[in-house]
């Protein structure tokens, strides 16, 4: 079936918004090949007639069935593309006050700037020894995934955390430092990462910088190294700056954290 064929009468679809960014239509008259525009109806009852080049037709993204909306991993969506992941991130966020979304293999967040109740010691009991599938997306879920392979395989695993400036990268990675404690019933228990971030201030004195949405941006990565010994206890952690560089204290460039879990007995792997 060509692509073209999917956009009939009264299926959906998103168009460009300068305020919405993407509002949603209606198809109010089948498309044909040929045509040079799709005959749309927004949901304020206004006719929108959307221009389609018949040479080269480019056609809006359909929209998903509502069935489908604010599934918590964004590889069920039947169609996948920029407007399907903002909405079905906005749903869950908004509608459900969910900030996690799985993408396959990956965690979405949505940073709520304001503190929430799921990360106490209850919640990180409750993903101990899980599968990554098993219980609602969240951060101790890949950092469960990442512990349990670690001990399984005998491998060192390692965390990437990407993401805009003020996303809140720092304190995703501080909740997968305080799960590794706890999980691993380290005699530091939450202190493991207070430690590590306390040497924050060194390193952020010379390559912060001041953003549109953040007055104490990052201009450089962090590779965190956590040591565990042959029980799989934390016994140690380090932590070091790369790719600090003249131009990124000048352009928005977001952080991107590493944690690395260091298993007893193995060199650590080059990233």
């Amino acid at each position: 079936m060509a692509l073209s064929e999917l956009y009939t009468k009264y299926n959906r679809v998103w168009i460009p918004d300068e305020e919405q960014v993407w509002k949603s239509a209606e198809i109010t008259k089948d498309f044909h090949s040929g045509d040079n525009v799709l005959e749309l109806l927004l949901e304020d009852g206004t006719v929108h007639l959307h221009p389609v080049d018949p040479s080269k037709p480019k056609l809006p993204p359909l929209r998903n069935p509502d069935i489908l909306v604010g599934e918590n991993d964004l590889t069920a969506l039947s169609y996948l593309h920029e407007p399907a992941v903002l909405h079905n991130l906005k749903v869950r966020f908004v509608e459900s006050r969910i900030i996690y979304t799985y993408c396959g293999i990956i965690l979405v967040a949505v940073n709520p700037y304001k503190q929430l109740p799921v990360y106490g010691d209850a919640i990180i009991h409750a993903y101990s020894g899980q599968n990554m599938g098993d219980m609602d997306p969240h951060i101790f879920a890949v950092a469960e995934e990442a512990y349990k392979q670690m001990g399984r395989n005998h491998k060192n695993q390692s965390i990437i955390v990407s993401g805009e400036s003020g996303a809140g990268k720092t304190v995703s990675a501080r909740y997968a430092m305080r799960y590794f404690a706890v999980v691993s019933k380290s005699g530091s228990q939450t202190r493991v990462e207070d430690k590590v971030l306390a040497s924050n201030p060194i390193t952020e004195a010379i390559g912060n910088a001041k953003t549109t949405r953040n007055d104490n941006s990052s201009r450089f990565g962090k590779y965190t190294e956590i040591s565990f010994d042959r029980r799989y206890r934390i016994i140690g952690a380090n932590m070091r700056t790369y790719l600090l560089e003249k131009s990124r204290v000048v352009f928005q460039v977001g952080e991107k954290p590493i944690l690395c879990l260091r298993s007893p007995g193995y060199q650590m792997r080059h990233l």
